[in-house]
């Protein structure tokens, strides 16, 4: 699934355009085609084609893993899940005619300029919203772990605040608004804390090296575009700075002791047992 590099690399290309494709801030929306009725989390598919129609796109910003469009009147909001990307292109040829969509193009928003924004799903898990506001959306949501609120002084608070194992917890979307599975395992790692130990253990020392760890990843994976893992999301190279996740096996960085992998929360999990120990 995307995590937030990945979600705020494509927040990124959709505003400020990329590949000879322009943003999407000021384009209207002259049509809303949906080949996949499913996706539409709300209102109903019917509700969702008539409520965009003729909706000029302000601005893009991205929440959490959310996608969030702001418009002239109410908000786009999508949430890619595990196989989806968002896209602007040419809809137009050069004589007129309607470049065909391709086979996991699940909605088609058609823009009043020869342009279009395409939400592509291959798994079909992905969806999207339009709402008159996004605050009963949002409001599950925890902190942003780059935003200057999020201090270290917050996340051990946070972390004294439960009893839970470490890594499901920052995975929790309600704990920290953006970790998933690849930039969790990369943050405990740096921070030297295994995945098992509880949260409320960790030392103040602990925290703020968790703190920091955290916010290095994801900045990072930022510059580096996010991680390409799959046939879904392509074109970053964070993976090439993996230091645990998906190096089962392979020599620590730190140490050389081989990285494990284990289930926690039913996710798979990277660490070295020598740099991380469960105390």
């Amino acid at each position: 699934m995307p995590e937030l590099p990945e979600v705020e690399t494509i927040i990124r290309r959709l505003k400020n355009g990329a590949a000879g494709q322009p943003g999407v801030c000021h384009q209207v929306i002259q049509s809303v085609q949906i080949t996949w009725p499913k996706i539409i989390a709300a209102p109903d598919p019917a509700s969702f084609q008539e409520a965009l129609t003729g909706k000029t796109i302000i601005d893009a910003q991205r929440r959490g893993k959310y996608l969030h469009f702001l418009l002239d009147e109410g908000h786009l909001v999508g949430h890619l899940r595990m196989s989806g990307d968002m896209r602007t292109e040419t809809r137009l040829t050069p004589d007129g005619t309607p470049n065909p969509a391709g086979p996991y193009d699940r909605i088609i928003f058609n823009f009043s300029s020869p342009h279009r924004l395409v939400f592509s799903n291959i798994r079909k898990f992905g969806r999207m919203w339009y709402l008159t506001t996004p605050q009963e959306l949002f409001k599950r949501l925890g902190p942003e772990p780059l935003d200057p609120q999020f201090t270290a002084a917050l996340l051990i608070e946070k972390l004294r605040a439960h009893a839970r194992q470490i890594k499901p917890l920052l995975m929790d979307q309600s704990f920290i608004a953006g970790l998933g599975n690849i930039y969790t395992d990369e943050a405990l790692f740096r921070a030297g804390i295994h995945p098992l130990r509880k949260s409320d253990s960790l030392s103040p020392a602990e925290g703020e090296r968790l703190h920091q760890s955290i916010q290095e990843v994801l900045r990072q994976g930022i510059l580096r575009f996010g991680a390409s893992l799959d046939w879904f999301y392509r074109g970053g190279e964070f993976q090439n700075d993996f230091k645990a996740y998906a190096r089962t096996g392979h020599p620590c960085p730190i140490c050389n002791t081989p990285i494990e992998k284990i289930v926690v929360g039913q996710r798979g999990t990277h660490f070295c047992p020598h740099c991380q120990k469960l105390v």
